[in-house]
Protein backbone atom coordinates (compact mmCIF):
# COMPACT_ATOMS: atom_id res chain seq x y z
CA UNK A 1 0.00 0.00 0.00
CA UNK A 2 1.51 3.54 -1.07
CA UNK A 3 0.57 6.09 1.57
CA UNK A 4 0.18 9.97 0.07
CA UNK A 5 0.83 12.92 2.27
CA UNK A 6 1.01 15.55 0.14
CA UNK A 7 -1.29 17.58 -1.72
CA UNK A 8 0.72 18.35 -4.66
CA UNK A 9 0.93 14.66 -5.64
CA UNK A 10 -0.22 13.76 -8.95
CA UNK A 11 -2.60 11.33 -7.80
CA UNK A 12 -4.28 13.07 -5.35
CA UNK A 13 -4.52 16.42 -7.98
CA UNK A 14 -6.26 14.27 -10.14
CA UNK A 15 -8.57 12.45 -6.87
CA UNK A 16 -9.78 16.26 -6.57
CA UNK A 17 -10.18 17.28 -9.96
CA UNK A 18 -12.58 14.01 -10.73
CA UNK A 19 -14.37 14.87 -7.17
CA UNK A 20 -14.62 18.95 -8.12
CA UNK A 21 -15.08 18.90 -12.17
CA UNK A 22 -18.00 16.76 -14.00
CA UNK A 23 -15.73 18.19 -17.43
CA UNK A 24 -12.32 16.06 -16.05
CA UNK A 25 -15.11 13.48 -15.40
CA UNK A 26 -16.07 13.14 -19.08
CA UNK A 27 -12.19 13.30 -19.78
CA UNK A 28 -11.00 10.60 -17.81
CA UNK A 29 -14.52 8.74 -18.56
CA UNK A 30 -14.03 7.68 -14.51
CA UNK A 31 -15.75 9.00 -11.35
CA UNK A 32 -15.67 8.02 -7.43
CA UNK A 33 -17.74 6.13 -5.22
CA UNK A 34 -17.70 7.25 -1.54
CA UNK A 35 -18.14 4.84 1.05
CA UNK A 36 -18.33 0.70 1.34
CA UNK A 37 -22.15 0.32 0.54
CA UNK A 38 -21.82 2.12 -2.95
CA UNK A 39 -18.19 0.14 -4.02
CA UNK A 40 -20.03 -3.22 -2.91
CA UNK A 41 -23.28 -2.28 -4.76
CA UNK A 42 -20.93 -1.40 -7.83
CA UNK A 43 -19.04 -4.73 -7.83
CA UNK A 44 -22.69 -6.41 -6.96
CA UNK A 45 -24.22 -5.25 -10.45
CA UNK A 46 -21.40 -3.89 -12.05
CA UNK A 47 -17.45 -5.26 -12.20
CA UNK A 48 -14.92 -5.61 -9.63
CA UNK A 49 -13.45 -1.69 -9.00
CA UNK A 50 -9.96 -0.92 -10.59
CA UNK A 51 -8.37 1.52 -7.80
CA UNK A 52 -9.34 1.69 -4.28
CA UNK A 53 -8.50 4.74 -2.07
CA UNK A 54 -8.71 4.52 1.87
CA UNK A 55 -7.70 7.01 4.38
CA UNK A 56 -5.09 5.81 6.85
CA UNK A 57 -7.18 5.59 10.22
CA UNK A 58 -9.81 3.00 7.84
CA UNK A 59 -7.30 0.57 8.21
CA UNK A 60 -6.91 0.93 12.05
CA UNK A 61 -9.86 -1.92 11.69
CA UNK A 62 -13.70 -2.08 11.28
CA UNK A 63 -15.33 -2.72 8.12
CA UNK A 64 -13.48 -1.33 5.40
CA UNK A 65 -10.06 -2.43 6.84
CA UNK A 66 -12.14 -6.39 6.81
CA UNK A 67 -13.00 -5.21 3.25
CA UNK A 68 -9.44 -4.08 2.19
CA UNK A 69 -7.81 -6.83 3.73
CA UNK A 70 -4.68 -7.51 1.56
CA UNK A 71 -6.37 -5.72 -1.49
CA UNK A 72 -4.18 -3.31 -3.80
CA UNK A 73 -4.92 0.27 -2.21
CA UNK A 74 -3.88 3.72 -1.83
CA UNK A 75 -3.99 5.33 1.25
CA UNK A 76 -4.35 8.43 2.02
CA UNK A 77 -4.28 10.87 5.44
CA UNK A 78 -7.27 11.63 6.83
CA UNK A 79 -6.67 15.21 5.72
CA UNK A 80 -6.51 14.65 2.60
CA UNK A 81 -9.47 12.47 2.33
CA UNK A 82 -11.27 15.46 3.72
CA UNK A 83 -9.98 17.74 1.53
CA UNK A 84 -11.60 15.96 -1.47
CA UNK A 85 -14.78 17.55 0.01
CA UNK A 86 -17.11 14.89 -1.49
CA UNK A 87 -18.79 14.42 1.74
CA UNK A 88 -18.72 16.90 5.55
CA UNK A 89 -17.24 13.30 6.88
CA UNK A 90 -15.84 10.95 4.94
CA UNK A 91 -16.56 7.54 4.75
CA UNK A 92 -12.99 6.36 4.79
CA UNK A 93 -13.17 4.86 1.30
CA UNK A 94 -13.37 5.30 -2.14
CA UNK A 95 -12.96 3.38 -5.63
CA UNK A 96 -12.30 5.07 -8.92
CA UNK A 97 -14.31 3.45 -11.76
CA UNK A 98 -14.39 3.84 -15.26
CA UNK A 99 -18.07 6.05 -15.96
CA UNK A 100 -20.84 3.63 -17.24
CA UNK A 101 -22.70 4.11 -21.20
CA UNK A 102 -26.58 3.94 -21.41
CA UNK A 103 -27.30 0.53 -23.01
CA UNK A 104 -28.46 2.21 -26.23
CA UNK A 105 -31.70 3.68 -27.60
CA UNK A 106 -34.28 4.48 -25.09
CA UNK A 107 -37.83 2.46 -24.54
CA UNK A 108 -40.55 3.79 -26.21
CA UNK A 109 -42.88 1.04 -24.44
CA UNK A 110 -41.73 0.83 -20.65
CA UNK A 111 -41.65 2.88 -17.64
CA UNK A 112 -39.50 5.86 -18.01
CA UNK A 113 -38.33 9.05 -15.35
CA UNK A 114 -38.18 12.51 -16.75
CA UNK A 115 -36.12 14.95 -15.38
CA UNK A 116 -35.94 18.38 -15.88
CA UNK A 117 -33.12 20.97 -14.52
CA UNK A 118 -32.77 18.95 -11.23
CA UNK A 119 -29.76 20.85 -10.05
CA UNK A 120 -29.11 19.86 -6.53
CA UNK A 121 -27.21 16.73 -6.36
CA UNK A 122 -29.25 15.02 -3.13
CA UNK A 123 -32.52 15.21 -4.76
CA UNK A 124 -31.12 13.83 -8.39
CA UNK A 125 -29.72 11.42 -6.43
CA UNK A 126 -32.45 10.83 -3.97
CA UNK A 127 -34.82 10.86 -7.22
CA UNK A 128 -32.99 7.99 -8.92
CA UNK A 129 -33.00 5.72 -5.58
CA UNK A 130 -37.16 5.88 -5.49
CA UNK A 131 -37.20 5.44 -9.89
CA UNK A 132 -35.03 2.07 -9.19
CA UNK A 133 -36.94 0.98 -5.58
CA UNK A 134 -40.47 1.22 -8.20
CA UNK A 135 -39.37 -0.84 -10.47
CA UNK A 136 -38.29 1.90 -12.85
CA UNK A 137 -35.40 0.79 -15.24
CA UNK A 138 -34.77 4.19 -17.39
CA UNK A 139 -34.25 7.62 -16.53
CA UNK A 140 -34.10 10.51 -19.02
CA UNK A 141 -32.06 13.33 -17.65
CA UNK A 142 -32.67 17.37 -19.56
CA UNK A 143 -29.57 19.23 -20.06
CA UNK A 144 -29.54 21.51 -17.00
CA UNK A 145 -29.54 18.48 -14.56
CA UNK A 146 -27.27 18.04 -12.22
CA UNK A 147 -24.47 14.83 -13.69
CA UNK A 148 -26.04 12.30 -12.68
CA UNK A 149 -22.33 10.10 -12.41
CA UNK A 150 -20.73 12.87 -9.95
CA UNK A 151 -20.08 11.50 -6.52
CA UNK A 152 -22.39 13.23 -4.63
CA UNK A 153 -25.71 12.14 -6.51
CA UNK A 154 -23.90 8.65 -6.48
CA UNK A 155 -23.50 8.94 -2.67
CA UNK A 156 -27.47 9.74 -2.69
CA UNK A 157 -28.29 7.16 -5.13
CA UNK A 158 -27.03 4.34 -2.77
CA UNK A 159 -26.71 2.09 -5.68
CA UNK A 160 -29.72 2.90 -7.75
CA UNK A 161 -27.69 3.95 -10.81
CA UNK A 162 -26.14 0.61 -11.17
CA UNK A 163 -29.51 -1.03 -11.87
CA UNK A 164 -30.60 1.67 -13.95
CA UNK A 165 -29.90 2.83 -17.91
CA UNK A 166 -29.45 6.62 -17.31
CA UNK A 167 -29.51 9.15 -20.16
CA UNK A 168 -27.99 12.37 -19.57
CA UNK A 169 -28.22 15.56 -22.17
CA UNK A 170 -31.75 14.48 -23.33
CA UNK A 171 -34.24 15.79 -25.44
CA UNK A 172 -37.35 15.45 -23.22
CA UNK A 173 -39.92 16.63 -26.04
CA UNK A 174 -38.43 14.41 -28.64
CA UNK A 175 -39.02 11.58 -26.06
CA UNK A 176 -42.52 12.18 -25.15
CA UNK A 177 -43.73 12.53 -28.60
CA UNK A 178 -42.88 9.26 -29.68
CA UNK A 179 -43.36 7.57 -25.89
CA UNK A 180 -46.47 4.94 -26.50
CA UNK A 181 -46.92 4.90 -23.27
CA UNK A 182 -48.90 7.75 -21.12
CA UNK A 183 -46.97 10.96 -20.68
CA UNK A 184 -47.79 12.25 -16.89
CA UNK A 185 -46.91 15.25 -14.75
CA UNK A 186 -47.14 16.78 -12.05
CA UNK A 187 -49.03 20.08 -11.89
CA UNK A 188 -51.55 22.98 -10.37
CA UNK A 189 -53.54 24.36 -13.65
CA UNK A 190 -55.91 21.89 -15.33
CA UNK A 191 -54.57 19.27 -13.30
CA UNK A 192 -56.73 15.87 -11.60
CA UNK A 193 -56.24 15.01 -8.19
CA UNK A 194 -53.08 12.14 -8.27
CA UNK A 195 -55.51 9.45 -6.70
CA UNK A 196 -58.28 9.82 -8.87
CA UNK A 197 -57.05 10.03 -12.28
CA UNK A 198 -57.06 7.27 -14.73
CA UNK A 199 -54.16 5.77 -16.77
CA UNK A 200 -53.13 2.66 -17.94
CA UNK A 201 -50.05 1.16 -19.61
CA UNK A 202 -46.47 1.88 -19.26
CA UNK A 203 -46.14 5.66 -17.50
CA UNK A 204 -43.64 8.57 -17.97
CA UNK A 205 -43.45 10.08 -15.12
CA UNK A 206 -42.21 13.86 -15.43
CA UNK A 207 -40.66 15.59 -12.65
CA UNK A 208 -39.15 19.46 -12.59
CA UNK A 209 -36.52 21.37 -11.18
CA UNK A 210 -36.85 22.76 -7.40
CA UNK A 211 -37.99 26.04 -7.49
CA UNK A 212 -39.15 26.72 -11.34
CA UNK A 213 -40.96 23.25 -11.84
CA UNK A 214 -41.18 21.17 -15.48
CA UNK A 215 -40.97 24.02 -18.43
CA UNK A 216 -44.35 24.63 -19.67
CA UNK A 217 -43.94 23.36 -23.48
CA UNK A 218 -43.55 19.78 -21.49
CA UNK A 219 -46.12 20.00 -19.33
CA UNK A 220 -48.04 21.38 -22.48
CA UNK A 221 -46.84 18.16 -24.28
CA UNK A 222 -48.23 15.70 -21.41
CA UNK A 223 -51.14 13.28 -21.83
CA UNK A 224 -51.64 13.31 -18.08
CA UNK A 225 -51.54 16.38 -15.35
CA UNK A 226 -51.96 15.15 -12.51
CA UNK A 227 -51.68 17.17 -8.81
CA UNK A 228 -50.75 15.66 -5.46
CA UNK A 229 -53.62 16.16 -3.01
CA UNK A 230 -52.07 18.40 0.37
CA UNK A 231 -54.60 19.20 2.87
CA UNK A 232 -52.15 21.09 5.06
CA UNK A 233 -51.05 24.00 5.46
CA UNK A 234 -48.03 23.71 2.81
CA UNK A 235 -48.34 24.36 -0.78
CA UNK A 236 -45.67 22.06 -2.25
CA UNK A 237 -43.44 19.19 -1.69
CA UNK A 238 -39.36 18.16 -2.25
CA UNK A 239 -39.37 17.50 -5.90
CA UNK A 240 -38.12 13.94 -4.31
CA UNK A 241 -41.07 13.41 -2.33
CA UNK A 242 -43.45 14.22 -4.66
CA UNK A 243 -41.75 11.77 -7.11
CA UNK A 244 -42.08 8.90 -4.19
CA UNK A 245 -45.62 9.69 -4.03
CA UNK A 246 -46.12 9.63 -7.48
CA UNK A 247 -44.65 6.50 -8.26
CA UNK A 248 -45.47 4.60 -5.48
CA UNK A 249 -48.86 5.36 -6.57
CA UNK A 250 -48.34 3.62 -9.87
CA UNK A 251 -46.84 0.65 -7.93
CA UNK A 252 -49.58 0.44 -5.63
CA UNK A 253 -52.56 0.19 -8.58
CA UNK A 254 -50.33 -2.61 -10.01
CA UNK A 255 -50.40 -4.57 -7.21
Amino acid sequence: MKLIQSRDNAFFKQLKRLAESGRERRKAGQTLLDGLHLVEAWETHRTPVGQLVVAESALVGGEIAAYVGERDCIVLTDGLMRELGIVDTPSGLLAVVDLPRASGAVDLDADAVLLDGVQDPGNLGSLLRTAAAAGVRQVLLAPGCASAWSPKVLRAGQGAHFILDIHEEADLAVFMAAYLGTTAVTCLDGSTPLFSAHWQGPLAWVFGAEGQGVRPELIAAAGLRVRIPMPGAVESLNVGAAAAVCLFEMVRRRA
